[in-house]
């Protein structure tokens, strides 16, 4: 591999050798990496780090983290599931955690996208 853009091209293949029916597989992420690993490319440090940024961008995809100031019952978190999956057409699962910074309210974040009803967030609008 010369340079850095056959260096994502390859990892760009491989990750779309992980995918199974569009869903992201970890027994076809093992598969590749054991590919990998018994026939290392030329920059493997390279193509492993643009590797896992895929995998790690697609794996984002599929998990809402909902950072909370104070306690959050398991059915707001159901409907949060809900309401995501429903948005994205794929599952999504909801995952807690706390963020004593947001004072009252969430902040919901799938992949690149955030979701926010905090009073820390109507604060720092407001500030601007």
């Amino acid at each position: 591999m010369r340079g850095s853009k056959q260096i994502q091209q390859f990892a760009r293949q491989l990750f779309q050798l992980s995918l199974d029916r569009g869903q992201l597989s970890a027994d076809r992420v093992a598969g590749v990496l054991q590919y990998v690993e018994k026939h290392p490319p030329a920059k493997p440090v390279a193509v492993l780090k643009a590797y896992h940024r895929l995998v790690a961008a697609e794996f984002a995809k599929g998990r809402a983290v909902v950072e909370h100031a104070g306690p959050v019952a398991a059915t707001l978190l159901a409907s949060i599931e809900g309401a995501m999956s429903q948005r994205y057409r794929r599952p999504v699962v909801a995952v807690a955690k706390p963020a004593p910074a947001l004072l009252a309210g969430l902040r919901v974040r799938v992949g690149d996208d955030v979701y926010e009803s905090s009073v820390a967030g109507q604060l720092a609008s407001l500030s601007v």
